[in-house]
């Protein structure tokens, strides 16, 4: 799939994994036209200098080649079709007509801290020594599907010093950064719940008594046939949870349980009617064998099934939406045919000759 210009133009990110390769495609030409003086420029490198899989991601320390203070620096970002990465801390003067923004080095340049050793020097002190990588390799790359990304070892094929340890002729293996965790925003008191007001329990449910139905509140059939001959309103205690009062109307209705009720109970339908189908068929079989019924009751079955599914199809599609616009067209079309009517009714010809009235005294003479 291609990419568009805008994620071209937002192709710097602070993310270290690699969920495609869509950086290693070509840039078409045009990208690199602006249409206004304010667009901005769209740089990539060239598609065989691009590199695949990178070594370099956001959360590394690294040092800049050829950087004589020997700063360690944080990666902060990394733009894969440029080639560049960009460190944390590290501000670029801001020139006119443009913002400051993070200094960036190309990939080249980068190397990567493995760890800091402690040595001990000659006139007897303990100095900090940082090993960095001057040559990754790449093992085992394949597609991890529970994360949805690629993934690989990076292993030390050389260092600076030279002390790159093998256990057994192992190579070693270079963790990947933890990325940080986005900041959590303070919780604003005006709009936001307090958490002790969220765990507070509130809710008390009533106490039922087992002494009648009647105490407990819960309506008996008695109770019920009464309300139909005699109906009126059914006073309810205030006091208690409105829930109680509600079940059904709360519940919902496209729960995983109802939706596998009415599931079953449609199977359980579909194969009573066939039974009763080929009961009917073996009763009445006639010449038949007790084979040919069954498959002519089968048969029925199955049409019956497609007319009823048919139907529900029919039923579906006669929305109330559906209706209102099939009455609207109705009336249309009537009062459509009123005015027509109205019109030929109303019709008066201009008198000119050649003009004869049907059923005339005239037209009999001739």
């Amino acid at each position: 799939m291609p990419f568009s210009r805008f994620q071209l133009l937002r192709a710097t990110t602070r993310s270290p994994w690699t969920r495609d390769f869509r950086h290693l495609l070509p840039v078409p030409k045009h990208f690199a036209i602006k249409q206004s003086f304010y667009d901005p420029g769209i740089k990539a490198v060239r598609v065989k200098d691009r590199i695949k899989f990178w070594n370099v991601v956001p959360g590394d320390r690294v040092r800049v080649r050829g950087d004589g203070s020997g700063t360690i620096h944080e990666v902060l970002s990394i733009n894969r079709f440029t080639n560049r990465v960009y460190l944390k801390g590290t501000i670029r003067e801001p020139t006119k007509g443009k913002m400051p923004v993070n200094k960036s080095v190309h990939y080249s340049k980068c190397q990567l801290l493995i760890k800091e050793m402690e040595k001990k020097a000659e006139n007897g002190t303990i100095e900090k020594v940082h090993v960095f990588a001057r040559r990754i390799g790449v093992r085992d790359p394949h597609w991890n599907p529970e994360f949805r990304r690629f993934d690989w070892k990076r292993v030390v094929l050389a260092s600076i010093p030279a002390h790159v340890e093998r256990n057994a002729g192992k190579e070693m293996v270079l963790p990947w950064p933890e990325p940080e965790a986005p900041p959590k925003p303070k919780p604003n008191t005006l709009l936001d719940t307090p958490s002790e007001t969220v765990l507070k329990v509130t809710y008390q449910p009533p106490t039922f008594r087992s002494s009648g139905k009647a105490k407990s509140g819960v309506a008996d059939e008695n109770a019920y046939i009464k309300t139909l001959f005699n109906p009126s309103p059914r006073g309810f205690d205030e006091s208690r949870p409105v829930e109680l009062h509600l079940a059904k109307e709360l519940s919902n209705p496209h729960s995983r349980a109802k939706k596998q009720a009415r599931w079953q109970a449609a199977r359980r339908r579909k194969s009573e009617l066939l039974k009763k189908f080929v009961s009917r068929e073996l009763l009445n079989q006639g010449d038949r064998t007790a084979r040919e019924a069954r498959a002519e009751a089968v048969f029925k079955w199955r049409q019956q099934m497609e007319e009823e599914r048919r139907a529900e199809k029919k039923r579906r599609w006669f929305t109330a939406e559906r209706l209102a616009k099939l009455a609207r067209k109705a009336k249309r079309k009537q009062r459509k045919a009123e005015k027509q009517k109205e019109r030929l009714t109303q019709l008066v010809l201009k008198d000119a000759p050649n003009q004869v009235i049907p059923g005339s005294s005239k037209q009999r003479r001739a």
